[in-house]
């Protein structure tokens, strides 16, 4: 498809309505000056005929095709990695967290499927990419996904078309690095296509809130791109909370997790203080909780892991150096946040030389709990993986156990890991195999009292044993 050719036939789908032509439809979202780009393509979404894109197909781009099928829309979902297309193309689902049930229906009705063609970028109404922005070794923001991804809409880019950025990134990234690299196309932003920015709030594991009940915030830098991104996430999600930018709505995402990252480095150093003067700070948190104003309780853990809390402060710092303007609290929160695991262990050790007069150079120890949170298979800056490396370092000899993790896949950070699988649940052979167990990831499919009975020595992060009642004697609370 060339861009400016006529659009009579849509390749996926059959024939599409509206574009190329005028259709006066009268909207209650669209301005009176909008054009018949906007006017048509808002139409199409509150008939449902419009199809919509979604590339990356991973912890976010999963949910939210899976919204917008359910919402009646058409989807297709581009993904560069072949052998997950072929699996969400044969109805199988690639994330624990997602029933198999909800993706094998996604195909059955013809209004779903899974391509790594990239040339056919062109062909949905509505683009929105949720593709990974990690760190690099530096810790510095890596836009390479988001780059190479606008590269390619460019290429196949043709008027009329909605993008939406809905990766997590710095304030700025939608009008100063995207829009630059889509209108390398010769189209123009807010004229000839539009351009939005939406943050992700997937929850992975959370049995309360789910993608279409999760508000979602939209910004966009004119007026045609902002109405058609709320027209697009109205019709997918009950809430939508407008704003008056792109970058506004980058910043709202960093500002959630930069909330939580402080939070939650507070409470680990609380942790630490109230220790040595024999106060539980799980006790402290849990009577605090009952005050029902002023207080939100966050607990302390191992570390941080997951897609967002360990690697969004970072790209605020790094863009404010930009402006010349510090960070001190994000990044006091991100040192004492990684200093975590090595607390652990050092908890472990510890245990080890008071209780069994044992060095951690050649003790056995179970790591309980692989994933960065409980319930969900995703080991994504899951500060296991670095308790894993640490214990090893120091002569331990290390197995884990999490059903949520079977094997541990190749990672930028922890490659020595990989291909690594979990041993058998076995407590009988636990107490044999094992001097130590040591809980980073508190999995509700786990029996701790059985753990705790089978093992001398359980030394707990999540403090996962609270409702266990024999053997206390052998926890110790990290």
């Amino acid at each position: 498809m060339f861009i400016g050719q006529p659009v009579t036939h849509h390749r996926f789908y059959g024939p599409l309505k509206g574009i190329g032509s005028v259709m006066p439809v009268q909207s209650d979202v669209a301005r009176p000056e909008a054009g018949a780009k906007v006017t048509g393509l808002i139409a199409r979404i509150k008939a449902h005929e419009a199809v919509i894109g979604v590339i990356g197909m991973g912890y976010v781009g999963q949910p939210l095709a899976l919204a917008a099928h359910s919402r009646g829309f058409h989807v297709v979902g581009f993904d560069v990695d072949m052998d997950r297309v072929a699996k969400l193309n044969q109805g199988h689902s690639t994330i624990k967290t997602i029933p198999a049930e909800r993706i094998a229906a996604l195909g059955k009705d013809g209004r779903f499927r899974a391509t790594s063609e990239l040339s056919e970028l062109s062909g949905p109404d509505v683009l929105i990419i949720c593709v990974p922005t990690p760190l690099n070794k530096y810790r510095d923001p890596d836009l390479s996904f988001v780059e190479k991804t606008a590269e390619a809409i460019a290429k196949a880019l043709r008027p009329g078309q909605l993008i939406c950025l809905e990766s997590t990134t710095f304030p700025g990234t939608t009008s100063e690095i995207v829009k630059p690299i889509l209108e390398t196309s010769g189209l123009e932003a807010g004229r000839d296509f539009y351009l939005a920015f939406s943050p992700e709030r997937e929850d992975p594991g959370n049995k309360k809130f789910h993608t279409e009940s999760i508000p979602k915030v939209v910004g966009a830098d004119d007026d045609d791109s902002r109405v058609l991104a709320e027209a697009v996430y109205r019709a997918l999600i009950d809430n939508v909370v407008p704003v008056s930018s792109s970058a506004t709505a980058e910043a709202v995402k960093l500002t959630e997790n930069i909330f939580r990252s402080v939070n939650i480095a507070l409470v680990n150093e609380l942790k630490h203080v109230y220790e040595p003067m024999g106060v539980s700070i799980w006790e402290v948190i849990d009577a605090a909780a009952t005050k029902p104003f002023g207080f939100m309780p966050f607990y302390p853990g191992p570390g941080l892991g997951g897609h967002c809390i360990p690697i969004d402060p970072f790209y605020l710092s790094w863009k404010a150096r930009e402006y010349n303007v510090p960070t001190r609290f994000i990044e006091l929160a991100g040192e004492i946040n990684t200093a975590e695991p090595n607390h652990v262990v050092q908890k472990l050790v510890n245990a080890l030389a008071g209780r069994q007069k044992r060095a951690i150079n050649g003790a056995r120890v179970l790591l309980v709990g692989l994933s960065y949170k409980k319930n969900v298979d995703d080991l994504r800056e899951s500060p296991a993986l670095t308790i894993f490396e640490i214990l090893e370092a120091q002569g331990a000899k290390v197995d884990y156990f999490d059903t949520w993790a079977p094997e541990i896949p190749e990672t930028r950070e922890h490659r020595a890991l990989k291909g690594r699988k979990t041993v058998a649940w076995d407590p009988d052979k636990f107490s044999r195999d094992y001097d130590a167990a040591l809980i980073v990831t508190d999995h509700e499919n786990v029996n701790y009292a059985a753990l705790v009975n089978s093992i001398e020595l359980v030394v707990d992060s999540r403090n996962a044993t609270r409702s266990v009642s024999s053997n206390r004697d052998r926890i110790v609370l990290a």
